[in-house]
């Protein structure tokens, strides 16, 4: 088995305890992986760390070398594409071929904001006093706290980790226990980048001995979590003992509307990306389904048609369309929703059973279910799995009410060839990301983040320098003239 260690102040180090924990391949439920635990002290051992590079080397860095140093880690990722790949595809059980591209692509992110960090100004201000000149810039937060959920971790960590870093600040990152192999591997890169000693630390453990420490750490200054609402919850409370800011990217679910007139080829193709992509293991899965009413008994047909067809099978494999849940514990989740949504009325259309083809594995059959309302378990719930629940709608204004009928807002899917209907229900709909005849598409451009459940702050784009960033405000008096007496206020 692989052993792996935590990376703290720019070394590899073990537990002091000398505690450890494996990780299981999801498509052989096999051991893969041992991986030594940080606890309390190890979690105090990286907050220094960060803490005294933030203070010491890093703060007199140039701009252009941190720039350097992103590109760096970039060109890597690049070059580290298959093996990231391959690692990530046997802790997580999520497809090869979607590993692999996710860590060649994310390279872009760290392109990206390398060519910010040089960008970002400040302005001078038209002040309403005589002799000041007064302008702001802005300066790092300081020590980042980033949380970061098994799923998609080499783009849930480059959101957060190349504009840290963009902006000046240190960091430390909480990887899944879940399945923390592949950003243990990433800190490798981190090492050969070169950056100065303690400005990245990525560490993995238990909430208690880990997460809590973490985000509750004096000093710490802004904690960036991407993960479940409970957890959100904890992590909002354990702030409070440093008063660091926060962004939350938390869960969905996220609904996905065809009109009549959409093109039923592009709308099937998107449907199948929103909820089979990935496995339906991604925080915008479109497991919520609108279909108008003269278009649903066929749209129906055809998506059960093409979900029996989906190919379920090792995720290494290029030809597999679908792997294996992550833990026995969503694909238990999953099962126990589903008879809970047919003893209420649901009615399963395909699918709805752990697939019975391999003996090892949690793997699950693509599901399509019809509901009647929101109240179902599966309507109600994110499952993160591939469960689809799908309802009719009449009209427009049917289709909006259903749409924001949703504790959560982070993504919405939107398939017609009617420009005012596209632009009247985007605008209507409450979320953060909205889809117009596409699905499931990630850029370093653009902002990604959602409403209500769905969490606070943004991912991605250029406002998120603001984020990892202070304005300071500096006031210059140019007067040859002494100070007024302070007690004659005029």
């Amino acid at each position: 088995m692989q052993k792996f260690k935590n990376y703290i102040n720019g070394e590899f180090v073990e537990s002091k305890s000398g505690n450890s924990f494996t990780t299981i391949d999801p498509s052989t439920e096999k051991e893969i992986a041992e991986i030594s635990l940080a606890e309390e002290f190890e979690v105090n051992l990286a907050v220094d760390a960060a803490y005294k590079a933030f203070h010491g080397e890093w703060s007199k860095i140039l701009p252009y070398k941190r720039a350097q140093y992103l590109r760096a880690i970039g060109d890597q990722l690049k070059d580290k594409a298959e093996l990231l790949g391959t690692i990530e595809t046997k802790d997580t059980g999520k497809l090869y071929k979607e590993t692999k591209f996710q860590a060649n692509y994310i390279a872009e992110y760290y392109y990206y904001y390398a060519g910010l960090v040089d960008k970002i100004e400040g302005s001078t201000l038209p002040i309403d006093k005589e002799d000041m000149l007064v302008f702001t810039n802005r300066v790092p937060v300081g020590v980042v706290a980033a949380i970061i959920p098994w799923n998609s971790q080499m783009f849930l960590t480059a959101v957060k980790l190349a504009p840290a870093l963009a902006m000046g600040n240190t960091i430390i990152i909480k990887a899944s226990e879940i399945a923390p192999t592949p950003l243990l591997e990433f800190a490798k890169i981190i090492d050969k980048a070169g950056l100065p000693k303690g400005v990245v630390n990525i560490i993995t453990g238990f909430a208690d001995t880990c997460s809590k420490v973490l985000t509750s750490h004096r000093k710490i200054n802004k904690i960036a979590f991407t993960g479940g609402v409970n957890t959100a919850k904890h992590i909002v409370r354990n702030s409070a003992e440093n008063l660091s800011q926060l962004s939350l990217e938390l869960g969905g679910k996220s609904p996905v509307v065809v009109f009549n007139d959409a093109r039923k080829d592009n709308a099937i193709n998107g449907i199948m990306a929103s909820i089979f992509g990935a496995s339906g293991q991604s925080c915008i899965a479109g497991s919520r389904l609108y279909l108008q009413e003269d278009i649903y008994q066929e749209y129906l047909e055809e998506l059960k048609n093409r979900a029996e067809n989906i190919k379920i099978g090792d995720p290494l494999s290029t030809t597999t369309q679908l792997g294996p849940l992550a833990t026995l514990n969503q694909l238990q989740n999953i099962e126990e929703k589903i008879k809970q949504t047919i003893e209420q009325g649901g009615r399963i259309i395909t699918g709805g059973n752990k697939v019975t083809e391999f003996t090892n594995g949690y793997y699950f059959e693509p599901t399509i279910i019809e509901c009647d309302n929101h109240k179902l378990p599966t309507a109600e719930n994110e499952l993160f799995g591939p469960v689809l629940s799908v309802m009719k709608f009449k009209d427009e204004e049917h289709a909006i009410n259903l749409m924001n009928d949703n504790s959560y807002g982070l993504a919405a899917g939107i398939f017609t060839e009617n420009n005012g209907i596209a632009m009247r229900v985007s605008k209507a709909v409450q979320a953060g990301i909205v889809f117009v005849n596409t699905y499931r598409l990630i850029s370093p451009v653009a902002p990604f983040g959602g409403f209500k459940n769905s969490g606070y702050g943004r991912e991605s784009g250029l406002e998120v320098m603001k984020d990892y960033s202070n304005t300071k405000t500096t006031w210059i008096s140019t007067s040859t003239k002494p100070l007024s007496d302070p007690f004659n206020i005029r």
